[in-house]
């Protein structure tokens, strides 16, 4: 490998995942530069604090070419000064993105910071209001032209969260970039209905942004215009018609997350004018019912992506055309409480073609029936990738097996608050017919005599609850004769799993299958049997974690983090809230051992005081960014940034 050039090397790191690739770089100067060159070709941004010791790391960032920048909560003292200046000299020729979320910047600096970015393509002013509070930002003329020759490329521009954004101030910024295709102003005061300048063309108010201006902007830019997000504002059904209807305007993407006011009919004149949308995000739109997803299902047939969530007006109905959108690949009807996933097994099982589905979010979807994810999981065994199934409360160990027996492509799985899992379902193993017997048992509820029964206060089982049991035995019966159920650790491609609140597991399961050699999120928070033995499995098994939630797992000791410690070298954030057998042990081992780490939660860890935090927060090293978050009984939070 030492005789391979740079070039080959990259290429095969290439094939890595991230953490892997950042190991390899400790090999050799050589393979350094080879993983160093394969990292800068991922959309990866580096997070640069406003402190003096990132001035040395932002020099070696410019010699690296970094293209991604995250610059948050800067303000006006000499650090944040000298930190912006460091970053125009060294990475500005260079940066393709800026984000500044929440900074508070003059306007000199922030125009200093613009003009040394020549290649920018995306800039985020997410909640940075001092930008626009005065209104005095690109006042000058001369500044303006050189912005505008600098953000000649600049194609996305996040405004969300600016409460002072104005007419004039939103013209300035934008004329200097004639060629954005993404414009973000989510949760931004737009005047929709009240325009106090309504029809006088030439007037851009200097304290509001009106509607009428947005339009005017649309209008100018509707050729290059693909992605627009109003979410969380009051847009009208008549201010969608004005939108919806600009000529030459073609979205591909619209984002009206929590826009309260939009209607059925809405969404319909948005469907009709707007047909080429590939992207649609209604979440939280509470007013919409079924007819707005049917519509949305007929007129929108190139749509690849549709979030619904928290939508309580929705119900099963509102998905019958569903196999109308042949393009689809990620759905979200998370939070639909009357939705149960039937129409969508039924668009997915009969399709003669192999769905397109990568992501599912079912999450707190209360009616989703174990059948259904059955079914589903047969269809969708060679698309999906993501699949959320957290607080889904007539999940089992045969919809476990299931996943883990046709989902072998999953790279996500979230099954929180799942409670009737149990180790038998993981470890993929028919559960013993006296365990049945003992849980049938104990949720069979109090016995009635026959003649009080025959009173009529107690009904039959409904039809519809026989059919769906004799569908879920006919689907178990199947898969047992067509393929041994598996176990959990068949997904060998997982990096996320969240078992959270899953509490019938115990170690008998979890240090057997959890065993993911590219898992970097795992949450087994309130699960009070796992002990050390689980920890160590996982520990050993899983090398290449970097987030652990431990948080209530009461049976956790010192002895299993002392051992555990050495093998999570990896790890980043680690949180053992409410663990009350630990002691200041775990601190050392973890501070010793854990030296990628950058977030601990030891908080309502009765045995660990507040001067255990502040001894382990002297030895760390001093360019250490770890927060460290503790509450004591009878005390107050404590949050520290170091």
């Amino acid at each position: 490998m030492e005789a391979l050039p740079v070039e080959i090397i990259t290429y095969i790191l290439g094939f890595l995942p991230i953490p892997d690739r950042k190991e390899a770089s400790l090999v050799n100067q050589t393979w350094y530069l080879a993983a160093q060159d394969s990292l800068r070709q991922e959309n990866l941004f580096y997070n640069i604090p406003a402190s003096s010791t990132s001035l040395r790391t932002i020099k070696t960032l410019g010699q690296r070419h970094v293209f991604n920048v995250k610059m948050a909560n800067l303000d006006g003292s000499t650090t944040s000064r000298d930190v912006i200046k460091y970053v125009a000299r060294y990475l500005g020729p260079h940066l393709r993105s800026l984000c500044l979320h929440g900074s508070s910047l003059t306007e000199t600096s922030f125009e200093e910071l613009l003009l040394a970015c020549p290649c920018l393509r995306a800039l985020d002013l997410t909640g940075c209001n001092s930008l626009f509070m005065s209104g005095a930002l690109l006042a000058k003329e001369e500044t303006c032209l050189q912005v505008r020759k600098t953000l000649s490329n600049l194609q996305e521009l996040n405004l969300s969260g600016v409460r002072y954004l104005s007419d004039l101030t939103f013209n300035r910024l934008t004329s200097c970039s004639p060629c954005l295709t993404m414009l973000t102003l989510a949760r931004c005061h737009i005047a929709f209905e009240f325009d106090a300048y309504y029809g006088s063309n030439n007037y851009n108010s200097s304290v509001l942004l009106s509607f009428r201006n947005l339009l005017q902007f649309l209008r100018e830019q509707s050729s290059s215009m693909k992605v627009l997000d109003l979410s969380g504002t009051s847009i009208s059904s008549q201010a969608m018609k004005s939108l919806a209807q600009v000529e030459n305007l073609c979205l591909e993407g619209m984002v009206l997350q929590n826009c309260r006011d939009l209607t059925n009919e809405t969404v319909s004149i948005l469907c009709q004018h707007q047909s080429h949308l590939t992207t649609l995000d209604l979440s939280g739109c509470s007013e919409l019912s079924d007819q707005a997803v049917l519509t949305i299902c007929s007129r929108l047939p190139a749509l690849q992506c549709l979030r619904l969530g928290k939508l309580p007006r929705v119900t099963e109905a509102g998905f019958q055309r569903i196999s109308q959108l042949k393009q689809l690949q990620h759905l979200d009807v998370s939070e639909c409480s009357l939705v149960s996933c039937t129409e969508l097994v039924k668009a997915f099982s009969a399709v003669k073609r192999q769905p397109k589905l990568v992501s599912l979010n079912a999450a707190f979807c209360s009616l989703l029936r174990e059948s259904s994810i059955l079914s589903l999981a047969s269809a969708l065994s060679k698309s999906l990738r993501v699949l959320d199934l957290s607080s889904c409360v007539s999940l089992g160990n045969r919809s476990i097996q299931a996943i883990a027996s046709h989902l072998l492509l999953l790279t996500v799985l979230r099954l929180a608050w799942c409670k009737e899992l149990t180790d038998w379902g993981l470890l993929g193993v028919e559960e013993p017919k006296e365990e049945r017997e003992r849980a049938t048992e104990k949720d069979a509820g109090p016995k009635f005599s026959r003649n009080f029964g025959n009173m009529g206060f107690f009904q039959p089982p409904p039809q519809d609850l026989e059919q769906d049991g004799q569908i879920l035995n006919d689907i178990t019966k199947q898969a047992v004769q067509e393929k041994h159920q598996a176990s959990l650790n068949a997904l060998t491609r997982l990096q996320e799993l969240d078992l959270t609140a899953c509490g019938k597991l115990t170690d008998m399961s979890i240090a057997k299958v959890i065993c993911f050699p590219e898992l970097r999120h795992l949450s087994l928070s309130l699960i009070p049997n796992i002990t050390d033995n689980s920890l160590l499995a996982i520990a050993r098994n899983c090398r290449s974690l970097e987030h652990l939630s431990l948080s209530h797992c009461v049976n956790l000791t010192d002895k299993g983090f002392v051992e555990a410690a050495g093998c999570l070298h990896r790890l980043q954030h680690l949180v053992v809230s409410g663990c009350n057998q630990l002691t200041p042990r775990t601190l050392k081992a973890v501070g010793q051992e854990c030296q990628q780490l950058k977030g601990l939660d030891v908080s309502m860890c009765s045995k660990i005081s507040m001067t255990d935090v502040e001894h382990f927060q002297s030895h760390l090293p001093p360019q250490s960014q770890t927060s460290i978050q503790s509450r004591f009984v009878g005390g107050a939070d404590l949050s520290i940034t170091l």
